[in-house]
């Protein structure tokens, strides 16, 4: 974060909440305090609020972009808290709208990933609550400069703890104005002592098996013996646990009921349960894992000291120098250098073979594991085995909506000739590979893409420059139902002087609730033409596969409606925790598939938890039970897809940082035991448990 604080000449006063004498007082209203400024950043407002003995900070904070909030700055150099376990602030929402409070604690030269610890909590209209930051030594040495180009840092919820700079109190990106109180801040409870040796240089960080250098856990790989080791301790495992007993050859109940054969994969309701049903006629309810055996790289420009005994200036283990096209973070809109630690791994483990053995391991592994399906992003050779029940992933390019935004980027121009055109061509691809083949479930295309709201593609539309075909067509409907612009302008209280200025208008100033009506009937053309056009795509090359629809992240009632009236199922991302309750919108009776979820910890030498944060691994797969056997017991999911196979780079995949703890096994192919032996409970059990038997 970027601080340009308003510094306030502030006679401290009392805090509302009685503070015990073991606590550290970091703002105390009580007396004047000369040591602690307390600064307003990036255009927030502090003013006092209360009587004399009940004070406290009143902060005004805008919408804006950045982190408006306040900073508290102990003046004479900083704090030791080494001897506290938490830093508490005490928050009242003075508002209408529930608001996210972030506290973080820095260290020298925080910059809101390195050298500090954030925690968040929200609070309700007219409600109070506390956020609890805990402060826990770095268990190894500190970085002497800012680390770069991670989601997740070492140093996070690790700091020297003899060295706190600062405390910051703010809401992150606040799309309107909030009013909130700060009741208190205070260092609190029993700290933990230093590690015994927090000395020594801290690059290189990362060891040559691409592991943290600077930490020990279970499972840690710490020589090319280990990696021997633990392939014959895991052969013996496997030949021990083969998979399910009642499973047949695809992974569907051959203890069940025998339904109606076609040879493929279809849906079918049964006994009030939506089911795929497999190519043998048995009911499959699809428990998978995506990314199979699809390595991630990690970028190595500008990182000569990360890493030790670096493997890519190491004879054959070179070949895994690659490059990439980066999208988000420190490397953004550049191609660089690259380095995949994971298949370097597999190369020590399984030899010069090592792809064809590690393919054959990951079916073995799945089976095992009481997995059937090898989800999206996987390995194509891998799914082309024919062994395990795959989805195939379609992407393609075509012209965007320039008007839209979104995560990912823009949504596709639906009208423009390229998107029927490039998703043929795409398809036509597919003929003789994963078209006609009973092994292949059906289709995924695109993923997570910019739904927006329910007016969004259609303003998107007006946004666009003239020559875009959506603008055109929204254009050519609004001209066929209003007649003339003076009747839109009534409408929509707009002031075009014609139809051209419309067109040639690229920043219009729509009432969306007087425009909704139109807004929301092109949105719901857009929807639709979208999904009918790529359901005649994939069932002219593959009439029996599935369309499985694109993966909602970020979806709407509109779009989602639309994709319940095309899709075969009704694909979803749901990274929470707990689907048991998931509720189609529109009340569709629609078989559905959840494309991506995970959980993750802290506890193995990663540096971020993923989506779905957990305390630690014992902790992460008590959430895999619980979702996966919620999801097993909803009548209309048909599976759901963990992502995903391995762990993300410990120093960031190419494409966006991400560096996750999210897998089944970690960069040098080690299972993850307690995720496992959950995926076990679930799977070998998963039939049984959906009959209700």
């Amino acid at each position: 974060m970027c601080l340009r604080a308003l510094v306030f000449a502030w006679t401290v006063l009392v805090l509302s909440a009685p503070v015990r004498s073991a606590d550290k007082v970091l703002l105390d209203s009580t007396r004047p305090d000369e040591s602690v400024r307390v600064e307003a950043d990036q255009g927030a407002t502090i003013s006092r609020a209360g009587a004399a003995d009940a004070a406290r900070l009143l902060l005004r904070t805008p919408a804006s972009k950045g982190w408006p909030g306040l900073r508290l700055v102990p003046k004479a150099g900083g704090w030791d808290l080494s001897a506290w376990s938490h830093v508490e602030v005490a928050v009242r929402n003075v508002g209408r709208q529930a608001i996210k409070v972030f506290v973080r604690v820095d260290n020298p030269g925080a910059d809101g990933r390195n050298f500090c610890a954030t925690e968040s909590q929200s609070i309700g209209p007219g409600r109070s609550g506390t956020v609890r930051v805990p402060l826990t030594w770095c268990d190894g040495p500190m970085p002497d400069k800012p680390l770069f180009g991670m989601r997740g840092y070492p140093s996070a919820g690790g700091l020297d703890l003899a060295r706190i700079v600062g405390v910051q109190v703010f809401v992150n990106k606040p799309s309107r104005e909030y009013e909130w109180e700060v009741l208190s801040v205070k260092a609190t409870g029993r700290g933990g002592p230093a590690p015994a040796s927090k000395g020594g240089a801290f690059f290189p960080l990362i060891d040559t098996f691409g592991q943290y250098k600077h930490r020990d856990w279970p499972g840690k790989t710490h020589s090319p013996d280990d990696l021997q080791k633990r392939r014959s301790q895991e052969q013996a495992e496997l030949d021990k646990q083969p998979g399910p007993s009642d499973w047949d050859r695809y992974g569907g109940w051959q203890g069940g009921p025998k339904l109606d054969a076609t040879g493929f994969f279809r849906v079918q309701k049964h006994k009030g349960k939506w089911w795929l049903v497999d190519p043998e006629g048995r009911l499959f309810w699809s428990h998978g894992i995506d990314c199979v055996l699809a390595q991630d790289h990690t970028p190595i420009d500008e990182r000569d000291a990360w890493f030790e005994d670096f493997p890519g200036r190491q004879g054959d283990l070179r070949a895994f120098l690659g490059g990439g096209w980066v999208l988000k973070g420190h490397y953004a809109g550049r191609q660089v250098k690259a380095y995949s630690f994971a298949a370097a791994n597999l190369k020590r483990k399984y030899g010069d073979d090592w792809q064809e053995a590690a393919g054959q391991l990951a079916h073995r592994r799945l089976r095992s594991w009481g997995l059937n399906t090898v989800a999206n992003w996987s390995n194509r050779d891998v799914a082309r085995m024919r062994r395990t029940p795959y989805v195939a992933t379609v992407n393609f390019k075509s012209r965007l909506l320039e008007g839209s935004s979104g995560y990912w980027g823009k949504f596709r121009d639906v009208f423009d000739e390229s998107f029927p055109c490039e998703l043929a061509r795409r398809m036509e691809a597919e003929r003789g590979q994963s078209a006609g083949d009973p092994w292949c479930m059906g289709y995924f295309v695109d993923n997570e893409i910019a739904w927006g709201n329910e007016t969004s593609l259609a303003l998107g539309a007006l946004k666009s420059p003239s020559d875009q075909p959506a603008k055109k067509a929204f254009i050519d409907e609004l001209r066929a139902r209003y007649q003339t612009i003076d009747k839109l302008n009534a409408a929509w209280a707009t002031k075009y002087a014609s139809w051209q200025a419309m067109i040639d208008d690229t920043d219009p100033k729509v009432d969306a609730t007087k425009a909704k009506a139109d807004l929301e009937a092109f949105y719901t053309r857009t929807a639709d033409r979208y999904f009918s056009v790529i359901r005649a795509a994939v069932k002219k090359v593959a009439p029996n596969q599935l369309y499985l629809g694109c993966r909602f992240a970020w979806v709407n009632p509109l779009a989602a409606q639309a994709g319940a009236r095309h899709c075969d199922v009704v694909s979803y991302n749901l990274y929470r925790r707990s689907v048991a309750d998931f509720k189609l919108p529109g009340g569709a009776d629609v078989p559905l598939i959840i494309g991506e979820f995970h959980f993750g910890a802290l506890d193995r030498g990663m540096f971020h938890t993923g989506l779905v944060p957990c305390k630690d691994q014992a902790d992460r797969a008590a959430h895999y039970r619980d979702y996966v056997g919620g999801c097993m017991k909803h009548p209309a999911f048909v599976g759901c897809h963990w992502f995903k196979y391995q762990d993300e780079p410990t120093t960031g995949r190419t494409l966006d940082e991400e560096n996750y703890q999210i897998g089944f096994i970690d960069v040098a192919d080690t299972p993850y035991p307690e995720t496992v032996q959950a995926s076990r409970e679930v799977g070998y059990k998963m039939y049984r448990e959906r009959m209700g038997e």
